[in-house]
């Protein structure tokens, strides 16, 4: 359970890397959003070649099936559900300093960040080993969401420590969700369930990707946001070919 949760907080501390980013080293935007469209074919790469095809190898194609519908709609029904709270999810800028959505956009890094943990967790069961691509392209797509929410927060006028322990505070939860992912389904002798979990994962982070993400790259990045998410998937791609 410690290795597992240990592994999650290494895949979400990139989001405390991207905030110190953030705040140290100021960078305009279209870096980061070519950053983001690097992740995000990097984890369509990921979903695909490491998390999917698994899932079917071990669970066939009623369980994929199952789990992408299900993952999808819950990321979905969460997504409207934090919309309607006034919550800025990834993907969306702040209006202004003035709307003091801060603390609402960490209820969107946990939607996003949960499930990847989860995964990272739960791939331990039955002696299975972590996902190198898979880690590498949360581990990438983390920095840029929290680069763009950091400098969000800043303008609001919250300090650097209150960002800081915030971030910190997520990524500790996201480790916390990868352990109890190991520790709980091994209890209920879950490694039969890790296909379900997969598929459930994958549905649940490419909805995340095609509404809020990939959305948020083109519109800053410019022209160059479908190069950069070719680069990403191919990394990935060839990553997952080489381990």
């Amino acid at each position: 359970m410690l290795a597992a949760g240990g592994w999650g907080l290494l895949g979400a501390s990139s989001l405390v890397l991207g905030a110190v980013g953030a705040l140290a080293f100021p960078v305009r935007r279209r870096w980061v959003a070519l950053l983001m469209a690097f992740g995000a074919g990097a984890l369509i790469s990921a979903l695909a070649f490491d998390l999917t095809e698994e899932a079917f190898s071990h669970g066939g194609t009623a369980t994929v099936a199952l789990g992408l519908a299900l993952g999808a709609l819950t990321f979905f029904g969460g997504d409207q559900l934090l919309a309607r709270r006034g919550a800025a999810r990834r993907g969306d800028e702040m209006a202004s300093a003035a709307t003091g959505n801060g603390p609402a956009i960490v209820l969107g890094a946990l939607l996003d960040g949960i499930p990847e943990s989860v995964v990272l967790g739960s791939t331990l069961l039955g002696g299975a080993g972590i996902g190198v691509p898979f880690l590498a392209a949360v581990f990438i797509s983390n920095v840029p969401e929290s680069w763009s929410a950091a400098v969000d927060l800043r303008h609001e006028g919250h300090s650097v420590r209150w960002i800081m322990g915030l971030w910190v505070v997520v990524a500790a939860v996201s480790g916390l969700a990868a352990g109890l992912g190991y520790g709980i389904l091994g209890q209920m002798g879950g490694s039969a369930l890790v296909p379900f979990i997969q598929s459930f994962a994958a549905g649940a982070i490419l909805t995340m990707l095609a509404d809020t993400m990939i959305p948020e790259a083109f519109d800053e990045g410019g022209n160059l946001t479908g190069l950069a998410t070719v680069l990403g998937f191919a990394a990935a791609f060839f990553l997952s070919r080489a381990s």
